[in-house]
């Protein structure tokens, strides 16, 4: 099957470089500087297990997306409208996109866009751009996917990739299972700029992540969205199985970049504003990434891992 991955930074290089290493053929549309390193010297997929250079196809250009079975779309959720808008003259009819996006609503924004079908999926990875074309794997991987034509072919090529997949047909609580860990841990590890491990060791901490939940939680229910299994639960299994991982929010803080935070707890303070619930921790925790996103961060500070 052949794939393009829309948006390839850590976690698009991550699902191509396995379906790739699988002998799949993959395109990764990326920012020049990972290009220009994939072209010359392949992707370096540098996992728990291995580490590999491989081969596959980069371009920055979006119409490298033409004669592609499947997008993997991992655009940032700022970019879900001008990215799709990009891609739709050049998909396949028959093309599938997997949104593989951080927040509840990417799909639905991409599906206003695209005539292809665009299938809801969450993500657990952790990774990290570690320089131009160098993947660096930290722990899971797995998909969890919504119900299409196409999912049962997909789960089959993923998994003959070494990439787990469910399909799941409460894709909504699952992605809003996902956003509510999102909410957790992306904001206080920006604001502190600590891996989950030593975040969670924090005074304090874990009784403003459990306020963060239970407003999550609630606004969920007034959604209408049945949340599965213990919420609470999978936000301290988080910091267990991702112990050495950085939010994506706290590295694009520490790069100086703008975060999707409004996607993760703005989008929970919205909803919640709009339904009269409140949620007075997730919107502290918003406050306080949008005032640091309007500080001029040093470039030259980068993350240190532990």
């Amino acid at each position: 099957m052949k794939f393009a991955v829309m948006g390839a930074g850590a976690v698009g290089c991550f699902y191509g470089g396995m379906l790739a290493r699988a002998g799949h053929e993959v395109m990764l549309i990326a920012r020049p500087q990972h290009v220009e390193a994939v072209q010359q010297h392949g992707l370096l997929l540098d996992t728990q297990t291995f580490t590999e250079h491989v081969a596959l196809q980069a371009s920055s250009d979006p119409a490298a997306v033409r004669g592609t079975q499947c997008v993997l779309f991992c655009v940032k959720s700022t970019d879900t409208e001008s990215a799709a808008t990009a891609i739709a003259p050049h998909l396949d009819a028959d093309a599938v996109v997997l949104s593989l996006q951080n927040g509840v609503d990417n799909a639905e924004r991409a599906q206003a866009v695209l005539a292809q079908t665009v299938v809801p999926t969450v993500v657990y990875v952790a990774t990290g751009m570690a320089g131009p074309g160098h993947v660096k794997h930290n722990g899971r991987g797995e998909l969890v996917i919504g119900p299409s034509l196409r999912s049962e072919a997909l789960v089959a090529e993923f998994a003959r990739a070494g990439v787990p997949v469910q399909i799941s047909d409460n894709v909504a609580g699952a992605l809003w299972v996902k956003l509510i860990i999102n909410c957790a841990y992306n904001a206080l590890s920006a604001i502190t700029q600590l891996p989950y491990g030593r975040l969670v060791q924090g005074q304090g901490i874990e009784a403003v992540m459990r306020d963060v939940v239970d407003e999550c939680l609630a606004v969920a229910q007034a959604c209408g969205v049945q949340v599965p299994g213990d919420a609470w639960g999978a936000v301290q299994a988080i910091a267990r199985a991702m112990a050495t991982q950085y939010s994506s929010t706290a590295q694009d803080l520490a790069r100086g970049k703008r975060s999707e935070i409004d996607y993760l707890n703005g989008h929970v303070v919205r909803k919640g504003d709009q339904l009269g619930i409140p949620t007075p921790a997730n919107r502290m925790l918003l406050a306080l990434v949008k005032t640091l996103e309007s500080k001029q961060i040093p470039k030259k500070f980068e993350i240190q891992q532990p």
